[in-house]
Parts: C-alpha cells; sequence; structure tokens
C-alpha cells in the first residue's frame, strides 16, 4: 500500500507543512497511514466473509460434515476451518452462523 503511504505524506507536508525527518510527524504519518490501512483491510475482509457466507451458509456445513466420522470428519472440518482467516471478523460471524444453525464447536473440530 506504498500508494497510501505517499498519500498521507502528501497530505501532512502539503496541508500541514510536515518534515519528514521529524520524529513526532512520522508518528502521525504512522499513526493515519495505519487507521485507513486498517480499516480498508476490515471493510474488505467483513465484505469478502459476508458474500462467501451468502453462497456457503452453516446449514450447508452442518450437511456436509454429517456425512463423515472418524479420521475423515476430522480432515474434512480441518479443511472447512483453514479456509476461515484466523481473525475475529470473519471467525465470530462465521461462529454465531454456525450456533444459530445448531452446529456444535466440538462437532465442528471433530467431524461430527
Amino acid at each position: 500500500m506504498q500508494w497510501l503511504n505517499d498519500l498521507v505524506w502528501q497530505v501532512l507536508v502539503n496541508y500541514f507543512h510536515a518534515d519528514k525527518s521529524s520524529n513526532w510527524w512520522s508518528s502521525i504519518h504512522f499513526f493515519f497511514y495505519d487507521t485507513i490501512k486498517i480499516t480498508i483491510l476490515l471493510v474488505t475482509l467483513i465484505y469478502l466473509i459476508s458474500y462467501i457466507q451468502s453462497y456457503f451458509p452453516p446449514e450447508k456445513t452442518k450437511r456436509i460434515l454429517t456425512h463423515f466420522d472418524g479420521f475423515t470428519g476430522n480432515i474434512i472440518a480441518a479443511l472447512l476451518g483453514t479456509v476461515t482467516p484466523f481473525c475475529s471478523c470473519s471467525s465470530v460471524p462465521i461462529f454465531i452462523g454456525f450456533t444459530k444453525c445448531a452446529v456444535k464447536p466440538r462437532a465442528l473440530a471433530l467431524g461430527i
């Protein structure tokens, strides 16, 4: 996201006469740059996970997992778990969807 980095510096230099070599201005740049970057990433991730959930509802996961048991069920549950990024932005809505559908967390882990 070099474009965002340059844009934030450009705004700070043009409007606030910031000095790029100053630690104080570098801290301000870091704050605005990271805040905007994280906001963009979170909005994108939440939108993407919501879009995926609309085509892959928890009921479908429950149906898939009920067909497998034992080692195969564990592998399928693990594969379904790996497509979920390790981030609360996506895992919490997915978990809520599973609990509304009555998929037990243990059943997901064990593939039951």
